[in-house]
């Protein structure tokens, strides 16, 4: 069971529930793997996601797929929806794209080939995971245009770069 996905949702149906209670009209933006520069100067969950990959702490990446949206977006989003009179319900906050892991070390190595970046999946078994299907339409119609991911990852590594973290 993954924890802290399942803790995210819990979370949102309890807001949901409440502001049904009270008969609040609760808007939620839903963001999927948030990367970009790092505002603390640690380490988070997001941003070692991609470390791990570069550090050489990881031999071989997972045979899974994810999404990713750039921390400007996010703040980008919540703006729009605070903003549009007629906002309502659930927006996913994602690039558009998702990326397996095979090709987020692909790029990776190619950006950054000083890193020992793995080359195989730990499951050489079973076919590549194909990225799962969403839709960011309803934040694209509020006027978003998200950074594409691959600056996202290109200024996740700088940022980890110019922390030390690397």
């Amino acid at each position: 069971k993954n924890w802290y996905c399942y803790g995210k949702t819990v979370a949102e149906q309890d807001a949901l529930e409440t502001a049904r209670q009270r008969g609040i009209e609760l808007i939620v933006v839903n963001p999927v793997l948030v990367l970009g520069p790092l505002l603390q100067p640690t380490v988070n969950a997001s941003t070692e996601h991609v470390m791990k990959y570069l550090t050489g702490s990881a031999k071989t990446y997972v045979n899974a797929a994810q999404a990713y949206v750039h921390v400007k977006d996010v703040a980008e989003a919540h703006v729009r929806v605070y903003e549009a009179p007629g906002a309502h319900g659930r927006y996913i906050c994602a690039e558009g794209t998702t990326l397996h892991r095979g090709d987020l070390c692909r790029v990776l190595g190619k950006l950054f080939p000083e890193y020992p970046v793995p080359t195989k999946c730990k499951d050489e078994v079973n076919p590549p995971v194909k990225g799962y299907k969403f839709t960011n339409q309803r934040l694209k119609d509020l006027g978003m245009e998200f950074v594409p991911v691959l600056q996202s990852i290109y200024e996740t590594v700088k940022s980890l770069q110019e922390k030390g973290h690397l």
